[in-house]
C-alpha cells in the first residue's frame, strides 16, 4: 500500500463521522437523528420559518425539508399551522418538541465537553467554523 500524504479533509471527515455516530446514539431514544435535531433547533430559533429557509439553513432540498418536517409533525414535535397548500408555512416547535430539544441539547453539551476535554486544540480550532466556513469556492 503506498504512503499517502496526510489529509486534513479526510481526518476531519473521519472525526466528524465518529462524533456524528455518538450524537446519533444519544438522540435515538428521543426519536431524533442529527438532521431532525438540527431542523427542530432551527424551527425553535425561528418560529414561522419557511420550508425554503429551513432547507437553506440545513443544506438540504426543500423536498427533504418537507419530508423531515412531516415526520416531526407526526411525532408531535412540530406544529404546521399552514392553512392550505401554497400558503406560507408557519412552523413552530410544540411544547413536547421543546422538551425533547432541551434533552437533546443537554446530551450534546455532554458530548461537547468530552470532545473539548479529549482534544482541546481541535475544539478551539473548530470554534466559529460552523457559522463562517472557509476555503470553499463561492457558490
Amino acid at each position: 500500500m503506498p504512503d499517502r500524504a496526510f489529509s486534513p479533509v479526510i481526518s476531519l471527515l473521519t472525526v466528524a463521522a465518529v462524533w456524528d455516530a455518538h450524537l446519533g446514539a444519544q438522540l435515538r431514544d428521543l426519536g431524533l437523528t442529527t438532521r431532525k435535531y438540527g431542523l427542530l433547533a432551527h424551527i425553535e430559533a425561528t418560529p414561522g420559518i419557511s420550508f425554503s429557509e429551513l432547507a437553506r439553513r440545513s443544506q438540504i432540498t426543500v423536498q427533504s425539508a418537507h419530508t423531515a418536517v412531516q415526520t416531526l409533525v407526526a411525532d408531535g414535535l412540530v406544529a404546521d399551522a399552514t392553512k392550505h397548500a401554497g400558503a406560507a408555512s408557519d412552523l413552530r416547535v410544540t411544547e413536547r418538541g421543546s422538551e425533547v430539544l432541551h434533552a437533546a441539547e443537554q446530551r450534546l453539551a455532554a458530548l461537547d465537553a468530552g470532545l473539548a476535554a479529549g482534544a482541546p486544540g481541535l475544539a478551539t480550532a473548530l470554534e466559529g467554523l460552523h457559522e463562517q466556513p472557509f476555503g470553499l469556492a463561492p457558490e
